[in-house]
């Protein structure tokens, strides 16, 4: 058994890295963790640091700051590597989030069948009828604003998709062989669960998670955007962008660089996300 698992994740393992785009989101991203885990040592100066002698100073390599700095005179570069960490943990904490209560939701409904599966998915059809980044934006300004409202608000708002992906693949699962014998033997159900079906069940789930934090990211800078997300002084990309907007005809470069750095994330998970679907594909061949 421990061999067949071994060479069906090295047959993974060898169609992601036959994957040049998939590889360049891998590397991306391990770049991004890298500033996420060094960034106080990266970073040429504090997120908070002011220089009042080069307010909106322009990008110049040569300089000591070679992004510019904005209004108030603090290091752009600085800032974009720190918000990389703010960013991510908006990303990565909501669609956590989103994947416990999914996965917890979708594994009872395929599960249980019956009306508790009809009930739970008629109560998704009602929630997932309204827009989630509305829906977000509303819980946000319920919780008060900040980063941590805006992570409990999309963690929320975005687990329909995981629901019911993991229903579906339990109630494929459900009739395997190995359920039926796990059932034979007076298994308890949430063992069944634990132990046989959801373990199973995880490649998509893998996929998704992927997929979406790109995309939560995007909805998380957006809010902060909006003044519902992260708050000032924390460089969260989508805060650095909201307070460019008064300047964005004279110091674009404020606009620019922090779009970029959005822009290049959420490919990145996309470019992995589409990686792992194909290598996860069990219809594909080597």
């Amino acid at each position: 058994m421990k061999t067949k698992r071994k060479s069906q994740f090295s047959i993974v393992i060898k169609r992601i890295t036959k994957n040049k785009l998939a590889m360049l989101g891998f590397f991306i991203i391990i770049g991004l963790v890298i500033l996420v885990i060094f960034a106080d040592y990266i970073a040429p100066y504090s997120y908070e640091e002011q220089d009042y002698l080069a307010l909106l100073q322009k990008p110049d390599l040569t300089s000591e700051h070679p992004l510019g700095t904005d209004n108030l005179g603090r290091d752009v570069l600085s800032r974009l590597i720190y918000g990389t960490r703010y960013s991510l943990k908006m990303g990565v904490f909501a669609v956590g989030l989103n994947a416990i209560f999914g996965l917890t939701l979708g594994a009872i409904a395929g599960y249980c069948g019956g009306w508790i599966d009809n009930a739970l998915m008629r109560f998704l059809d009602i929630f997932q009828s309204i827009p989630g980044i509305l829906m977000a934006m509303a819980l946000a300004a319920v919780f008060g604003s900040g980063l941590n409202s805006a992570i409990i608000a999309l963690g929320i708002t975005g687990f329909g998709g995981f629901a019911r992906l993991i229903r579906a693949s339990v109630l494929q699962l459900s009739g395997e062989e190995y359920v039926e014998a796990a059932r034979a033997i007076n298994a308890r159900h949430h063992r069944i669960l634990l132990r046989h079906i959801i373990p199973n069940a995880l490649a998509p789930i893998i996929i998704q998670v992927s997929m979406s934090i790109g995309a939560t990211i995007l909805a998380g800078a957006s809010m902060s955007f909006l003044g519902l997300g992260a708050q000032a002084p924390l460089p969260e990309w989508g805060t650095m962008l909201s307070d460019a907007r008064n300047y964005m005809r004279d110091s674009g470069y404020l606009l620019i660089f922090p779009g970029l750095m959005i822009f290049f994330t959420v490919m990145a998970f996309n470019l992995l996300g589409d990686g792992l679907r194909d290598a996860l594909d069990p219809k594909l061949k080597d």
